[in-house]
């Protein structure tokens, strides 16, 4: 735990008590705050009380007393409308922040020069993130990782100097920082998303902005316009990562081509062709993020390499689950829209492809240049009939309905089907609540039932 001392012997009142609320409102109390906690859920109230944790209903408090409202980033700040709590902390003057503020201040008092590694991005930003913290950890480096990606940052190891933070932050987390101050920040890509709470796209990108505004050294991938025009603005201390379509490169960019990391001067940094986790062009930016952030917080070309060559990948995310025989099984559960499972369509061929659920608006039709990738498709769930519809005559598809179907199906028609490397990929471009309570539930799922083939 990082005990936050910067408001102690204050009052600090506290609103969302889920996993990170609760690490906050126990960091703040170890620091010496009173804090005074709220949630709308009586059992999350009833969990931080039994862990003594002082708590109000914030409707009935005196504000005049707080020092600052530290609000859980699922709580809406402007968009569709400011919660309850916000409004109150306005009228009162009371500052509203998040707990990567509280861990910004904590590491300016505590360690000013404690290495802190901040990654953003709409796409792209858990694997990254976990790749960056994976690299660090096979060489040697003391390495706490959390934010968005899952640990409370609060509820990691105290920053210093001999120990590297590397934080996941989605928008709603920055909002809630205005001291961000990362010794890098990363911005990988800006495409229209959470656009409900954040209003236009012009905001929304203002906010991931904030973050690279505050870094030291800025990484930014330029494959968008959004976020080459936010590289265009930064001055110095910028490395550009470029993955390019067709023959045009960017000159002053750190590139991949052909799984080739190179630098500016066209000197090659780290090969991940081969690398069955980093596949497909989204983690070659993953992967040269990565270089790029490990090479200026001081490793080699060897390590560098090294943990690109040892990263596992994360679950659900075209996760290699195993293979029979010439056969490979690829569970990319995560993929819940099109936009997503366009980068597992990308990175195979012969795809045996497992798809449907509850679907999202648009369905399979951004996919349809991709079908020449498809052997077959193997329909589950609720949108098996508008996905038939899509690939009637384009793709021979086969309604399973279930995955307890649809895996040994796809396992006995790729087996027979001569390909040299058929893949059987879930990938469902659809939300999974039709059948499963979540994604991780499907892809878990799919796992147990490639293990149980003969």
């Amino acid at each position: 735990m990082t005990p936050v001392t910067v408001f102690e012997g204050q009052k600090v009142a506290l609103f969302g008590l889920g996993g990170s609320g609760l690490a906050t409102a126990t960091a703040l109390k170890a620091g010496g705050a009173e804090v005074v906690a709220w949630d709308d859920n009586a059992d999350s109230v009833a969990r931080a009380r039994d862990a003594g944790i002082g708590n109000q209903d914030l409707r009935e408090a005196d504000w005049s007393g707080f020092a600052a409202l530290v609000l859980s980033p699922g709580v809406p700040l402007t968009h569709p409308e400011p919660h309850w709590t916000v409004r109150l902390a306005r009228e009162a003057g009371t500052e509203i922040i998040g707990d990567i503020e509280l861990f910004c201040r904590e590491r300016r008092v505590r360690a000013p020069g404690a290495p802190f590694v901040a990654i953003t991005g709409t796409n792209g930003k858990s694997t990254t993130t976990a790749l960056i913290a994976h690299v660090l950890a096979q060489a040697g480096r003391d390495v706490q990782m959390g934010g968005n990606i899952g640990t409370a940052i609060l509820s990691l190891a105290p920053p210093d100097a001999a120990r590297i933070h590397v934080i996941e932050m989605s928008s709603f987390q920055i909002d809630l920082t205005p001291g961000l101050d990362p010794t890098v920040g990363v911005l990988m890509n800006i495409t229209p998303d959470h656009l409900d709470r954040h209003g236009t796209m012009e905001q929304y990108a203002a906010i991931k902005e904030r973050l690279i505004s505050g870094s030291g050294l800025a990484v930014i991938g330029i494959d968008d316009g959004p976020s080459r025009a936010i590289a265009e603005r930064r001055a110095s201390d910028l490395v550009r990562v470029h993955v390019p379509t067709g023959d045009a490169l960017c000159a002053d960019a750190l590139t991949v081509r052909d799984g080739i990391v190179r630098d500016p001067e066209s000197t090659a940094l780290a090969d991940v062709t081969g690398i069955g986790s980093l596949r497909g062009a989204h983690n070659w930016q993953n992967a040269a993020v990565a270089v790029a952030v490990a090479r200026a917080l001081g490793l080699t070309g060897e390590e560098i390499q090294a943990g690109l060559s040892s990263f596992p990948g994360l679950p659900h995310r075209m996760e290699e689950v195993g293979r029979r025989g010439a056969v490979l099984f690829v569970n990319d559960s995560k993929a819940t829209n099109a936009d997503s499972t366009e980068k597992a369509l990308t990175a195979f061929r012969d795809i045996h492809w497992i798809l449907g659920g509850k679907a999202k608006e648009g369905g399979i039709f951004p996919l349809v240049p991709y079908f020449q990738r498809v052997a077959h498709a193997y329909l589950i769930g609720a949108a098996s009939d508008a996905f038939a519809a899509t690939l009637e005559g384009v793709v021979p598809y086969t309604r399973c309905e279930t995955l307890e179907v649809a895996v040994p199906k796809a396992a006995e028609n790729a087996a027979a089907s001569g390909a040299p490397e058929p893949v059987v990929l879930l990938s469902p471009a659809c939300a999974s609540y039709d059948q499963f309570r979540n994604f991780e539930i499907r892809g878990d799922r799919f796992r147990e039932l490639v293990r149980a083939l003969p």
